[in-house]
Parts: structure tokens; sequence; C-alpha cells
């Protein structure tokens, strides 16, 4: 085990390495820059542009140096935890993203758990009761919350607060908190307010979840161990929960290492729709900007997660599922 760890995290850092460039390459394919957008949008409104004022932003940021050399010191730069400075915000990267990836982390956390807490009972329980009426109804709520978009439902929950309740839920707090130190009256105020989004971002991944366990103990369940099993006089529950729900489990612990992605990229229009201070928005502004350096930083954030998902997946299925062995090649 000990061996097989070390090995995938050398493995990481060259994953990373190509990413980081695959990213470098992706932000740099539109034409121009940020500057070239500022001046683009000084010109549409009558102002004028000093050309010497541009060229000296533009020698200083590094933008009339190679591909290679703005590669370079990017990387570098990263790796001495220096990720860039954001142009739209006039800031370093890290100052800009500080409590937005904060809430970020904390929203997709309890997104994650919001998911595992309700697809596990009613996943188990379809499946145990498999073509009774709650399967039905509990499958059509599964298809429902596949169908329907994200953002749709939470103008839906938009609209049903104002008209039942007199209320906005938009935002992740009170106003008077933004832009406020932390505090515990603020935290709460999160917390009142986190709900929302955790369900509208939440609903289609516990829908995906409900189905994928549905279908995995289904065909755990009609395997030969589990009429042994039966035909030995094991209680039900013990034989549910020692044999097939464990390997039917597979597919929590598998989808470790694309959950947390998923679930921040996609809150990103769910984020502009309520009014989220989260890196979802900022990351889709600053795409639109062409501010490069914090558009990157928040991919390579996406990538860092996923790596170490898959690797944390991995280490978790092999303690979960005796049948799935780390270190190939070995034999008995």
């Amino acid at each position: 085990m000990f061996r097989y760890i070390i090995h995938r995290l050398l493995i990481m850092i060259p994953t990373l390495l190509a990413i980081s460039f695959i990213v470098f390459v992706i932000i740099q394919l539109p034409e121009g820059d940020y500057l070239s957008s500022y001046i683009a949008q000084l010109e549409s409104q009558g102002e004028s542009v000093d050309p010497a004022k541009i060229a000296f932003l533009r020698e200083q940021y590094g933008f009339d140096r190679p591909f290679h050399e703005q590669y370079g010191l990017w990387l570098f730069g990263m790796l001495q935890g220096d990720f860039g400075y954001s142009f739209e915000f006039s800031l370093p990267v890290t100052d800009v993203v500080g409590d937005r990836l904060l809430l970020s982390f904390l929203i997709s956390f309890t997104t994650i758990l919001f998911i595992w807490v309700v697809s596990f009972p009613i996943g188990v329980y379809s499946a145990t009761h498999q073509y009774s009426w709650t399967d039905h109804g509990l499958t059509f709520l599964g298809f429902l919350g596949l169908a329907t978009p994200n953002f749709l439902l939470a103008l839906v929950l938009l609209y049903l607060a104002n008209v039942w309740f007199g209320t906005s839920i938009g935002g992740l707090m009170d106003e008077q908190y933004i832009d406020q130190p932390w505090s515990w009256n603020k935290f709460v105020s999160i917390l009142e307010h986190l709900w929302v989004p955790v369900v509208v971002i939440g609903t289609s991944g516990t829908a995906g979840m409900i189905r994928r366990l549905r279908a995995n103990l289904l065909d755990e369940l009609q395997k030969q161990y589990v009429v042994t099993g039966r035909a030995k006089g094991l209680h039900p529950f013990k034989l549910l929960v020692k044999y097939p729900l464990r390997m039917a489990l597979n597919p929590f612990v598998a989808d470790i290492g694309n959950l947390l992605p998923q679930v921040i990229s996609g809150a990103a229009i769910v984020s502009i729709v309520l009014g989220l201070e989260t890196t979802g928005k900022m990351l889709l502004e600053a795409l639109q900007n062409q501010d490069m350096y914090l558009a990157g930083s928040f991919l390579m954030f996406l990538a860092a997660l996923t790596v170490v998902g898959v690797l944390v997946s991995d280490l978790l299925l092999a303690m979960l599922d005796p049948r799935i062995r780390l270190e190939g090649g070995q034999t008995r």
C-alpha cells in the first residue's frame, strides 16, 4: 500500500504539469489579452487610449514575451505560492479568491454531504422494494431531478420564496455582512442561506447517485452468494449490510474524484442566478474578460481537486472492496 501511494504521488507531479500546460494554452487561445479587451472597452466609450501607457503595461506584465516565457513565469510563480495578478480587480489572485474560495468549498462540501445523506437511504429502499409503488414514485422523482436544470430549479425557488414568503433567497449572507470580517453572526447568516444553493446544486447529483446505487444493489442482490446466505438463514438486514450493500457502495467512493470539480463547475450558472459570491461566478467573468491568471488559477484548482480526489477514491475503494488489489502483477 505504501509503495502504491508513493507511486501515485510521483505520477501526480507530471500529471499536474501537463494539465498546467494545457490550461495555459486554453487561456491563451482567444486573440489578444486583457489589455486588448480593456482598450476596446475604452474606445467603445469614446475615451482616448495612451499607446505609451499600454506598451508599458504590456511590458510590465510580460504580455510582450514569448509563450514559453509567460508559461514559465506563471508555473514557477505557482510553485512559490504566487498565482499571478488579477487585472480586473487590480489585486494579486490570492487576495481576490480568499473568501470566495472558502465559501465555494463550504457549498461544495455541504452539497456532497447532502447528496450522500439523501441518496443512500432512498437508493437502498428503492432496490430492496423493487417495483413497489414507492419504488416507482422514487424512480419518477429521480428522473425528474436528472431532467431539471439547476438554474431552472433556482429560478423556481426564487419565485416561490418571493410569492409565498415575501423574501429573497439570493446571496449567501445578509447584506450587512458582505465584505465584513468573519464573525459568529456572519457564519450563522451563511448557514441560514446555505440550504438553497445546496438543494439546487445537489438535486441532479442526488438523482444520479440514487439510480447508480439502486442498479448496483439490485445486481448484487441477484448473485449466488446472496441466495446462499438466505438459504443458510441469515437475517435479511445482516445479509444486506454485510455483503451486497458493501459491494454496491463502490459508486459512492469512486465518485469522490469527479464529484468535487463537478459540483464547483456546475455551480457557476447557479451562482449567477442566485447572486452567490463564489468562485463559479468569478471564473466565468475571468474567462469573459480574459483575466488569464485568475482563470488559470481556478482551472488548476479544479484539476488538483480531481487528481487528489481520484487518489483518495482509489485508496478507499481498496479498503471497502476486498476484490480490488492496488499492487498489480502479484499472484498468490
